[in-house]
């Protein structure tokens, strides 16, 4: 059993949970993820590792009230405990060497490039983080991605906060200015990844995108990560997450990850329909 530290809601739909995890902390990195179970009977679902403490044996999970499962997760609280912990599990993101990199976040995939950020920041780079959201009631971790970055620009879909636009907007300007970018990371929600790799590609800066396809085992046994990446199959959970967004068929990925989407949300509905009754006992 993994007992919740603490809780905190960054958002209406995001939560930030720390989970007493010692085995776990000792070997996580920025990139990798954990698997659980919130009890017995649950889903394995993967949250991707949002940050650790190795002294504390605690890490950092943010995830984002979609599904069932999330649901599940969301009604425990700060001294409760879940089942299942699994990890860390994936391949770190690679940052030795960089000097200067754009970190791309979308959403609630800021926490995922969060660590990423504070790692490269930490080794000394350059980093220039270009974050998006929806509108301002839905930004997450902005003094985290300020204390990481030299540059942060912050756009929203509606101008509510910060710049109006999408993350592609900047990320061209910035990319037909300067030419010495080592690497550009970006995470987020599929289609925001392929138009990052649309707008990197004409200027041959090297892309990495972190993908999370359906996931079952993390051993790469289940073959539900699958992915075509340069024309081959790979599976996110073992050869990733990390991928060269060049050859990744994000249509394909795409296509994959909406199979899915009926049975989730009828799952979402029994959830919710359970813990509102028993509430009301």
């Amino acid at each position: 059993m993994y007992k919740i530290v603490s809780k905190k809601e960054l958002n209406p739909t995001v939560t930030m949970m720390e989970i007493e995890a010692p085995f776990v902390a000792k070997k996580a990195e920025a990139g990798q993820f954990i698997i659980l179970r919130v009890d017995e009977d649950g889903e394995r679902t993967p949250l991707t590792i949002a940050g650790f403490d190795r002294k504390a044996g605690t890490v950092k999970i943010i995830f984002q009230i979609v599904g069932a499962t999330t649901k599940l997760l969301n009604a425990k609280n700060e001294g409760d405990y879940i089942t299942d912990f699994a990890g860390p599990l994936g391949k770190a993101t690679e940052t030795e060497g960089r000097r200067k990199v754009a970190v791309v976040g979308g959403g609630v995939g800021c926490a995922i490039a969060l660590p990423i950020a504070e790692k490269l920041h930490a080794q000394g780079a350059e980093v220039c983080s270009i974050i998006g959201f929806r509108n301002k009631d839905l930004v997450i971790l902005e003094e985290e991605f300020s204390a990481a970055s030299d540059r942060l620009i912050l756009m929203t879909d509606d101008g509510s906060k910060g710049r109006k636009g999408l993350v592609t907007e900047p990320l061209a300007e910035i990319l037909k200015t300067e030419n010495d970018f080592d690497e550009v990371i970006a995470i987020g929600p599929l289609v925001m990844m392929k138009f990052v790799v649309a707008t990197t590609r004409p200027f041959g800066v090297k892309t990495t995108v972190s993908m999370n396809p359906i996931m079952i085992d993390g051993t790469g046994m289940c073959g539900g990560c699958r992915l075509t990446v340069g024309g081959k199959m790979k599976f996110a959970c073992v050869d990733g997450p990390d991928f060269d967004g060049f050859e990744v068929d994000f249509d394909e990925a795409m296509q994959r990850a909406s199979m899915y989407s009926d049975f989730e949300h009828h799952r979402y509905e029994e959830t919710c329909n359970l813990l509102n009754k028993e509430v009301a006992e």
